[in-house]
């Protein structure tokens, strides 16, 4: 029993740590990851979701949800299917953002669009 208490705390803290290392590779404070309700508020910041306060509201919190995670993989250059995988399994998903290469190109990826158009001009 206590060996699987200790496996279960160490878990948690490995996905709590990728949340904060992405919250952080996002340019946000990464204790924000730790504070109910304001981490969804970060997270909408993240990936530019204007109505994040939906999430207070019943059955449209479901939508609001793929909405935050789609725009935080966006964001950090990933396609839908990771936006998918960040919704079902954000235990692994957002540890890959935080402790990986993935690198973040600003709200909803707009930055890397401007990056890419400066040439261009």
């Amino acid at each position: 029993m206590a060996l699987f208490l200790i496996l279960y705390l160490g878990f948690i803290i490995f996905v709590l740590a990728g949340v904060w290392k992405t919250f952080e590779k996002a340019n946000q404070p990464g204790w924000a990851c730790i504070i109910p309700f304001y981490n969804y508020y970060i997270m909408a910041k993240i990936g530019a979701v204007k109505n994040w306060w939906l999430i207070f509201i019943p059955i449209v919190n479901i939508y609001i949800l793929f909405v935050i995670m789609f725009g935080i993989a966006k964001s950090f250059g990933k396609d839908t299917a990771f936006g998918i995988g960040l919704v079902f399994l954000s235990f692994i998903f957002f540890p890959i953002l935080g402790f990986g290469d993935a690198v973040y190109h600003g709200p909803n990826g707009e930055l890397s669009k401007d990056i890419d158009n400066i040439g261009r001009s």
